[in-house]
């Protein structure tokens, strides 16, 4: 018989952390490395440095950490307890790089972002593998990460409204102000929000399991082919994701010039996002959720040219587009990590193994991963169309990025299509697999009674 399904108030508890979660994101990726770079007196190229050795050791601590969180349970359960341990870490590392006092020096940057990454990175796997964990059935896995994913979504323009009224206010030392409110916004909301999904929310019981080395589990992994198709077409939605923001300002300011909006079309692209995870969910119930990904990946091959369509200083057209555009934002992340809660499953028939920390370790690896690559990647090729960021630029050079703004999400849109298209496990497959779960169960606990007898 199938478990209750959980109400509404215990998914919000659950999923509340997803939203200091994904505000620290933006920061990291818009307003830190200008900050330290310039206010701080670090220079471009020492913190270009510095936010690149972070990044690698967000790489490698990633797969470490999901082993580690698989591996080492507590008397909570696999995942709250490692959720509580990165609160005090994230929270003074916080502290120490939104809220610096200058003069820095680069160790202090370096340590502060070591710190960082290494709390984000074990709430994130722990919040993720946790939601995994909580239900069996193939639908409730996607309610359950459309609630977290719904709420991280939320979390970006929540955050992203701050700078933006501190630069309305004005003031002396914008930068610093609005670097410090993002900092103390995360510090104020990461507490809050653990303590309700810890308290609110529990774990279901887990079999024990004996556990692999890694490299041996590596070993198994690459054999995995759904694995391996999911991750790949993670990798190109993120490198998509990444290199639209990556070029977002230059695109709105000097392709569609309404730069004096960027942080209002932002927010109307995440909104979008937020109101249309629920629709997404019910498609998926219906199609299942490989199909799904085909059909928002094909939607944004379709639609994403209309860019073309924006003419420059209007608004009202860009706000539409955008608009249409954001209702994609999130669809990737909800149904990639409830199909790999499903891949676990697979794993799990065909090697006796509960590895959800490791998958979901590949996915956030994955997804850094092509963050990485695009950043590096799209500004090579707007250097090399002669893109002078605050300068004067031909027509032609505005030509080529706008060319490239849309050519990178409609390519990678089309390869996550094709990847997708032949997925081996659908709802029929799933349910498969559980019952194989299930009987298996059952014959441990008629082997226990049997011995006991």
């Amino acid at each position: 018989m199938a478990e209750p399904k959980h109400s509404a108030l215990r998914l919000l508890a659950f999923a509340g952390p997803s939203i200091p979660i994904a505000a620290l994101g933006l920061p990291l990726a818009v307003y830190l490395p200008p900050f330290y770079a310039g206010p701080m007196g670090l220079g471009l190229a020492t913190v270009g440095t510095i936010f690149m050795l972070a990044r690698i050791w967000d790489v490698v601590i990633d797969p470490v950490l999901g082993y580690l969180s698989d591996r080492f349970p507590s008397r909570w359960g696999r995942r709250r307890h490692w959720l509580v341990i990165a609160v005090p870490l994230l929270m003074v590392s916080s502290w120490f790089i939104f809220v610096p006092t200058a003069p820095v020096s680069a160790n202090y940057l370096l340590a502060g972002l070591f710190g960082l990454y290494l709390g984000f990175t074990m709430m994130l796997l722990a919040h993720m593998s946790w939601g995994a964990e909580l239900d069996d059935d193939y639908h409730e896995r996607s309610r359950i990460q459309g609630w977290r994913e719904g709420l991280a979504v939320l979390g970006v323009p929540l955050v992203l409204m701050l700078p933006a009224i501190i630069e309305k206010v004005g003031g002396e030392h914008v930068e610093t102000a609005r670097v410090a409110v993002m900092g103390w916004y995360v510090i104020i909301a990461l507490p809050l929000t653990v303590f309700f999904a810890v308290r609110f929310m529990g774990e279901r019981k887990q079999r024990p399991q004996a556990h692999l080395p890694i490299s041996e589990a590596v070993k198994v992994l690459a054999t995995n082919r759904a694995l391996r198709t999911l991750v790949i077409a993670d990798l190109a939605s993120g490198f998509s994701g990444s290199a639209l923001g990556a070029m977002f300002i230059y695109e709105s300011s000097y392709v569609w010039q309404v730069g004096t909006y960027a942080s209002l079309l932002l927010l109307l692209y995440f909104f979008a996002g937020v109101a249309f995870i629920p629709l997404v969910l019910k498609i998926s119930y219906r199609l299942g959720k490989h199909r799904t990904m085909i059909g928002a990946a094909l939607f944004n091959v379709l639609f994403v040219p209309t860019l073309f369509l924006i003419p420059p200083g209007n608004i009202v057209v860009a706000s539409i587009v955008l608009l249409f555009l954001g209702m994609n934002v999130g669809i990737p992340n909800v149904l990639y990590r409830s199909i790999m809660a499903d891949v676990g499953d697979y794993d799990e028939v065909h090697t006796g193994q509960r590895r959800t920390g490791l998958f979901y370790a590949l996915l956030t690896l994955t997804a850094k991963v092509g963050s990485a690559v695009s950043i590096g990647v799209t500004y090579w090729a707007l250097s090399f169309i002669g893109f002078q960021p605050g300068g004067e630029n031909a027509p032609e050079v505005l030509t080529h990025l706008n060319m490239l703004y849309v050519a990178v999400p409609f390519c990678c849109n089309l390869f996550v299509a094709y990847m997708m298209w032949g997925f081996p496990i659908g709802l029929k497959e799933q349910q498969e697999l559980r019952k194989i779960l299930d009987e298996r169960v059952v014959e441990e606990v008629e082997s226990i009674e049997t011995i006991v007898r």
